[in-house]
């Protein structure tokens, strides 16, 4: 086995972890009693996404999927930031 082919099972392996991963988050954002549950659990499926890319940017040697991830970080950065607005204004709404 040579080491190309090492890393390669090593990269797959991870990337099966991170689908896993994505289940157990994707389930917590659906049964997360509190809001604040649902918006880690779909902040911890945007940072699980990223590595996921930049793991299969090195396992297919594809730099443009780390231009991918970039974009995707931005984009779930903004989508926390905009469920958290709306958390925060119906908090300030219910009192």
């Amino acid at each position: 086995m040579t080491v190309d082919q090492a890393y390669s099972i090593l990269y797959t392996v991870v990337l099966i972890c991170l689908a896993a991963l994505i289940a157990v988050a994707i389930i917590r954002t659906f049964i997360g009693p509190r809001i604040t549950d649902r918006i880690l659990a779909v902040n911890m499926i945007g940072t699980i996404v990223i590595t996921a890319f930049m793991i299969l940017t090195t396992l297919l040697q594809e730099s443009y999927l780390a231009d991918v991830a970039l974009i995707y970080a931005m984009v779930s950065f903004v989508a926390v930031l905009i469920f958290s607005a709306v958390y925060i204004r119906k908090n300030k709404e219910d009192r």
